[in-house]
């Protein structure tokens, strides 16, 4: 399993896992109970339920880069263009606009 914490505007806003069922992001309890709290996007409005995909939810994938961004990130860190995950861990910790992913170690990583 591999874990991320997803921030907007440098504050926790949810959790992004990917297990062997897929992907799921969930905003944090606290995160909701903020009164100004902002959804991360449009396709992922504030809820407590947490979304559940087979593939990456576009939003996410959205971020990882392209073209020669997305070459010089394999290249560098011996990276897949499949592994969806691993890119966005790897090049997601300051993109461009208010959402930053930041890796998180689990009890697999210790």
């Amino acid at each position: 399993m591999r874990k991320a914490e997803v921030h907007l505007h440098g504050q926790l806003a949810g959790h992004l896992t990917q297990d062997e069922q897929g992907y799921t992001f969930a905003y944090t309890p606290d995160y909701l109970l903020i009164p100004a709290a902002e959804s991360v996007s449009l396709t992922l409005p504030l809820r407590a339920a947490p979304y559940v995909e087979r593939t990456m939810l576009p939003f996410f994938d959205g971020l990882i880069p392209e073209g020669w961004l997305l070459e010089v990130a394999e290249r560098n860190w011996k990276l897949h263009e499949r592994d969806r995950m691993s890119l966005l861990l790897a090049c997601c910790r300051d993109c461009i606009g208010a959402v930053s992913i930041h890796p998180l170690e689990t009890e697999d990583d210790a």
